[in-house]
């Protein structure tokens, strides 16, 4: 998709894990491995750019994982909250702020987007380190903290507990 502005745009990231594992895919364009995601279009909320984008780019339905405040009511719709929130540039001119979501898939054939990746390929946490091209850090990160709290059944930062190292 055209970025909806010249300076700045909206993207949520979708790191999805299941048995351990994160789903990871191979960027053709940008060489790079990433989360399933994308920019969030004009006639969309952040939840569902990240059904539309993973869908479209793994065949996955997926449940988003987080916490929903109950404050629903006419003329208001509680969202999801993401787990995390990033801004990263994009080009000297142009910067994404990004929705970062954990989820678990829930259906459909695991199937690649040729024209936008090389590879699709679930990750456990000690191959992270193995994938080339390398991760970037941010991405290294996400992935490792979606590994360790996903599992507990909903993401929950662990009281006492300092934040995975990357």
């Amino acid at each position: 998709m055209a970025h909806i502005h010249e300076r700045i745009d909206f993207t949520v990231a979708v790191f999805v894990v299941e048995e351990g594992r994160v789903l990871l895919a191979h960027h053709r364009r940008l060489d790079r491995w990433l989360p399933l995601g994308g920019h969030i279009e004009l006639d969309e909320d952040p939840e569902q750019a990240a059904h539309r984008e993973v869908r479209e780019e793994s065949g996955l339905e997926i449940e988003l994982l987080g916490e929903r405040p109950p404050t629903t009511e006419p003329g208001t719709r509680a969202l999801l909250a993401p787990r995390f929130l990033d801004i990263h540039r994009i080009s000297p001119t142009h910067e994404h702020i990004g929705l970062i979501y954990w989820a678990r898939p829930r259906g459909g054939t695991l199937t690649r987007a040729a024209d936008e990746h090389h590879d699709l390929r679930w990750v456990s946490a000690h191959e992270l380190n193995a994938l080339q091209p390398p991760l970037s850090g941010a991405v290294h990160w996400y992935a490792r903290q979606a590994l360790h709290e996903v599992p507990r059944g909903r993401w929950e930062v662990v009281s006492g507990r300092p934040p995975l190292e990357a």
